[in-house]
């Protein structure tokens, strides 16, 4: 019983792994606006440095569907300023961290921050 309350268990956790595209350069969101007519485009916009954006990011990776029928961008804002800030011009999105921001069609039709990013039900948008 005190092995499964405190994690006496020695064998390691097998960790999810999300099919992420690194959003590097300010060039890829024209391509991800074209692709949006076609399928949903997703930006994760990250902190590295903040433990709340990792926290949420944490339960985005262990809530998210390997099957959705969408692309997955992970931006690292910090890494990525300029690109970070060109999303947010281009999909007239204002800039928070964490976000995700949601694009079909061209244009962004949802998007969250913080604790409000694990709320959106992706499915909807696929």
């Amino acid at each position: 019983m005190f092995k499964k309350l405190f994690g006496g268990s020695k064998e390691p956790k097998e960790e999810k792994v999300l099919p992420w595209k690194q959003l590097t350069s300010v060039d890829q969101l024209n391509a991800i606006e074209k692709l949006s007519k076609g399928k949903t485009q997703v930006i994760f916009k990250h902190s590295t440095r903040c433990g709340i954006s990792k926290m949420v990011m944490n339960q985005f990776i262990s809530s998210f569907d390997i099957e959705a029928n969408l692309d997955l961008y992970y931006l690292d804002l910090l890494s990525f300023r300029e690109v970070s800030n060109e999303t947010g011009y281009k999909f007239q999105v204002m800039h928070q961290s964490p976000q995700l921001i949601i694009i079909k069609n061209g244009v962004a039709v949802a998007h969250a921050s913080h604790g409000g990013i694990n709320e959106l039900d992706l499915s909807k948008f696929a």
